[in-house]
């Protein structure tokens, strides 16, 4: 059962009350010397306190992801306002991204995310395998709103930067484990030391996190829910002079999770013995389960001191991805509507910048190159539906094979320029221009026969009809400009009002079916984003209290939209991705930290967005129909909070001890841009933790409860109106209930 909800927003009542503390000055009148730590980011690609960067940006350090017992960068939702990071549908490493309402809801080959994903500095260009594990980090940032200028294509929502732990020359050993719900058991070991004292440095990482299922696979008794990564991290620094650094970093992850099953919410109609299972995790899916998710890259970072004010980097990476899945569509045991998978990428980029840093300008420029190649196959095996198969010929069709590829080569020059007037102005200055070159490879035939086809790792079947077979390419040039007027207030308040463009890059439909839509062999062109955005930054109470907050709106055109129009005129409707979209967004965030006492802090966040399309254009019968009143944005609430506490203090010879308890809360949130059932209501999340630190800073550990109501919520799903002749409605929901102890040991 789904736990009820106290009211609309349990978290409205705590979160006044936190507000009002914040901004009682009774609460901060003690000791004046307590304050805040800095936080640094690197969110300009400088280094930087974050209260000094006029950007919206949340920071993660490793010692608050410990603390709150933080597992994938999913988690991290929780507590950074208007974003969401998500499994995707039907997946374990998938990642479903999206910040103010921009993002990618489709994981296929040939669409762009629009939430840019980087591991120190190198660019993430496919979702699979996004759902980092945390282990040996540094911390994690989320930018906000469009960073086209500095980052490049596909960060128009924002982007996540994940930074791994650098090497400090000093021998280090460290071994970390947990030990769990659902029979939770990870285990981490991280080490370091000089090869060559101040010369040569090594540092490694090695991790498993295994689980059991929170549900199963009622057919076959298998896990599912479960969870096997392996991932592992190598870095050498090689330092000939205090200037001149070279850093060599390597990594592997290996997913072997089962596939996940969904959860049927409707009842099928050709097995109507079959009940929905009670638990929103087992499924009766019968599909093969095997998964596996491969992704792996090698990075050489150069970074050379030319002087006090001067510093050239070079960033050149290598990275490939492999994945073999099945999803199961009806989720039901009748063996129909199967969809084995397979994905494969690779991609090489190069990064040049010069940064400048002087009394009054702060410049970083740069040259950028990717060249990358996106592929993959999947067949539809309708089985039970085909109309070659036991019922009527009328609910379903012959089985099909999609399959194709695309090859990406970008170029791109950019500069970023920081002029302080005086001690109260300073201008900003930044563009970035881009040229994206694709071309693709498309295929897609109908089978005669049941089974799994040869692209997919099974045998040549016999063809039907060949529906899409083109090869085609496309090119697109794009500025994207930025400026920002920053006022300092005095030494703790920076306000500044920003402009920023960005985009995400065009592609081709690998489902397009050319027999029924001809113009699917012209793909589809960029999307575009204009943001205007008013922040502020301040530090209060003698560095107390850290309050920072942004209001933005956006202009959204040229939106990658699919729908179901006709091509002929008629009642003919196919699937076809167009730029028919355009719509605005504004909103507002505010985050709060404060100190209350030496051992006290809270931490406060909000997020509110009002999204709305202005249009979305399809052919009908009676001519072009506008969408746009019929949709709404996805993987967007409307509303989110959360409120954190948190209690450290010293316990004299038996070390530190840090408690922490929250809330986050998530209002109602469609999946779809369409309304359906499988639309989540709003919810809440309720976590504690409680880590203890030995005197001796060997020993660390955590006890961690996560969803402590068990709340019962859903991030993904299908709704089939008729598929094989049946509503089909599956869903995919979040981690239920889990608890955790945590133990490290450093040497």
């Amino acid at each position: 059962m789904k736990t009820k909800s106290l009211s609309k927003n349990p978290l409205a009542g705590v979160i006044a009350v936190a507000v009002a503390l914040s901004g009682s000055s009774t609460v901060f009148a003690a000791d004046q010397k307590i304050a805040l730590e800095e936080v640094i980011v690197t969110a300009q690609k400088r280094e930087q306190n974050m209260q000094d960067v006029p950007v919206a940006v949340t920071a993660f350090s490793a010692e608050d992801l410990n603390n709150a017992g933080v597992q994938d960068v999913t988690e991290i939702q929780k507590t950074a306002p208007n974003v969401t990071m998500q499994v995707s549908r039907g997946t374990n490493t998938t990642l479903t991204a999206y910040v103010r309402g921009i993002g990618q809801a489709d994981p296929l080959w040939g669409f762009e995310p629009g939430v840019g994903l980087y591991v120190d500095d190198v660019y993430l260009a496919r979702p699979q395998g996004g759902v980092l594990d945390v282990y040996d980090v540094e911390r994690i940032e989320v930018l906000r709103g469009p960073q086209g200028t500095l980052y490049g294509k596909n960060t128009i929502g924002g982007a996540v930067k994940y930074v791994t732990k650098r090497l400090t020359g000093e021998p280090e050993l460290s071994i970390s484990g947990a030990l769990g719900s659902y029979n939770q058991r990870d285990i981490k070991i991280a080490g370091q030391l000089p090869l060559i004292e101040d010369k040569l440095l090594f540092g490694a990482s090695v991790a498993q996190f295994k689980r059991d299922g929170f549900g199963e696979f009622l057919v076959s008794g298998d896990d599912n829910y479960n969870k096997d990564v392996t991932a592992a991290r190598v870095s050498l620094e090689f330092l000939p002079t205090d200037n001149l650094s070279f850093l060599f970093s390597a990594d592997k992850t290996d997913d072997d999770s089962n596939a996940k099953g969904g959860h049927r919410m409707t009842p099928s109609v050709y097995l109507p013995s079959e009940p929905i299972p009670s638990s929103v995790y087992d499924t009766y899916a019968d599909m093969d389960t095997y998964n596996s998710v491969e992704s792996s890259g090698a990075s050489l970072t150069v970074s050379w001191d030319i002087n006090d004010a001067v510093r050239l980097k070079s960033i050149t990476a290598y990275r490939e991805g492999d994945t073999y899945t099945n999803i199961d569509f009806d989720n039901t045991s009748l063996p129909s509507a199967h969809v084995p998978a397979v994905y494969n990428d690779d991609q090489t980029t190069q990064e040049f910048q010069l940064s400048y840093t002087g009394e009054k300008l702060e410049m970083v420029g740069g040259l950028y190159y990717y060249e990358g190649t996106a592929s993959g196959a999947f067949d539809v095996i309708l089985g039970a539906f085909n109309a070659a198969g036991p019922f009527d010929p009328s609910l379903g069709s012959f089985d099909a094979l999609s399959a194709g590829s695309v090859d990406t080569t970008s170029y791109a020059a950019y500069m970023h320029a920081t002029y302080t007037f005086n001690d109260t102005w300073a201008l900003t200055l930044g563009g970035r221009y881009t040229m994206d070159e694709k071309s693709a490879d498309v295929y897609k035939e109908q089978l005669f026969v049941d089974g799994t086809s040869s692209a997919v790792g099974g045998q040549d079947l016999l063809s039907l009809a060949v529906l899409t077979d083109y090869q085609n390419d496309n090119e697109w040039k794009k500025f994207s400009p930025r400026i920002s007027v920053d006022y300092t207030l005095n030494d703790d308040t920076l306000i500044y009002a920003s402009y920023s463009e960005g985009f995400k890059s065009g592609g081709f439909d690998m489902r397009g079916d050319a027999s029924k839509n001809p113009g699917t062999v012209d793909g589809f062109d960029p999307e575009t984003v204009e943001t205007y955005e008013l922040g502020v930054k301040a530090e209060l109470f003698d560095g107390r209290v850290r309050m920072n907050a942004a209001a933005f709106y956006s202009d959204y055109t040229d939106m990658q939209v699919t729908v179901q129009e006709s091509t002929d005129g008629g009642s003919n409707y196919v699937s076809s991705v167009l730029n028919a979209g355009e719509s605005k967004i504004k909103g507002f965030e505010l985050e709060v930290v404060g100190q209350i006492t030496e051992s006290l802090s809270a931490a406060l966040m909000t997020g509110f967005i009002d999204a709305e399309y202005l249009s979305v254009e399809t052919q009908t019968p009676a001519g072009t129909v506008d969408l746009a009143d019929d949709w709404s944005f996805a993987n967007t609430p409307e509303k989110v909070a959360s409120l954190k506490l948190n209690y450290a203090r010293s316990l004299g010879n038996w070390g530190d001890i840090a408690l922490s308890a929250g809330a986050s809360y998530r209002s109602e949130t469609q999946i779809f841009q369409v309304e359906s059932a499988i639309d989540e209501d709003s919810y809440t999340l309720w976590d504690a933790s409680a880590v203890w630190y030995s005197a001796d800073e060997h020993w660390t550990v955590g006890l961690h409860a996560k969803n402590i109501t068990d709340e019962e919520y859903r991030v993904g799903g299908y709704n089939f109106a008729n598929l094989g002749g049946e509503e089909v409605v599956v869903g995919y929901y979040g981690n239920p209930r889990t608890v955790s102890l945590n133990f490290g040991y450093q040497f």
